[in-house]
């Protein structure tokens, strides 16, 4: 399992993703889901992945390595999108050249073709922008009425984020809520877990601002951990009981 989610505010993005994969009780894995393709001043642009492994790196792989554009004959990468429109398409492109190759096999053994990804950050001259590319390669974005996107095991995670961001909400903020949106997410299935890698990056900078890796036991998350439970509980023992006979 996996979970991702990706926050646009006004202020920037924030993108957080977990680390664990399995293929079943007895084959629990890290991988790491959230990659950075990063030239400071010309892109920064964040790519969380969700689904079937094999198909996931097979993604990346094209998207470093390139696929040929039939209208002009280049190759293009992630690193020569010029825009993250663009780059978006280019994932969708790579996501659609993978089940060419592997789709129908992968149908016929019944393992089935599961990939979502998403996309996030700014190509210089361009706007930051955040996008949702499903296994059909098309793809959706973030606005400011629905500023954050998930994929993954996202039902756990969602309830915090629809109660309490906005596109006005600070950066760190929007972090904060990501990381308690990951917790309540890894309390409630144990196919998502630690390391969490997460990253911050602010409009215009085109660079990031934070890129960090939290592992098992790092105080802050600890204590966020413990803080948000304690907080839950005071919450339900101050609300009335039903009046109800």
């Amino acid at each position: 399992m996996t979970y991702c989610v990706g926050i646009l505010v006004k202020e920037g993005l924030t993108m957080i993703a977990d680390t664990r994969t399995n293929a079943g009780l007895d084959n629990v894995s890290q991988y790491k889901k959230l990659h950075i393709f990063e030239k400071p001043g010309d892109r920064m642009i964040a790519v969380a992945t969700a689904g079937n492994l094999a198909i996931t790196q097979a993604v990346l792989s094209f998207l470093n390595e390139g696929i040929e554009n039939k209208d002009t004959g280049q190759m293009e990468t992630i690193w020569t999108t010029p825009s993250m429109f663009k780059t978006a398409q280019l994932v969708g492109r790579a996501v659609r050249e993978v089940y060419r190759i592997d789709g129908e096999a992968l149908e016929q053994s019944n393992a089935g073709f599961e990939v979502t990804m998403l996309v996030g950050g700014q190509v210089a001259k361009g706007r930051l922008r955040l996008f949702m590319v499903y296994r059909q390669g098309n793809f959706i974005e973030a606005t400011e009425d629905t500023p954050f996107l998930q994929i993954g095991e996202h039902k756990y995670g969602k309830p915090v984020l629809d109660r309490a961001i906005t596109y006005a909400s600070d950066l760190i903020e929007a972090l904060k809520l990501g990381l308690i949106s990951m917790d309540s997410t890894m309390r409630s299935n144990l196919g998502v877990g630690m390391p969490i890698d997460i990253v911050t990056v602010k409009r215009d900078a085109i660079a990031h601002d934070i890129l960090h890796r939290i592992e098992p036991g790092e105080p802050y998350f600890h204590d966020l951990r413990e803080r948000w439970s304690a907080a839950l509980r005071a919450a339900y023992r101050a609300i009335p009981i039903p009046p109800y006979k």
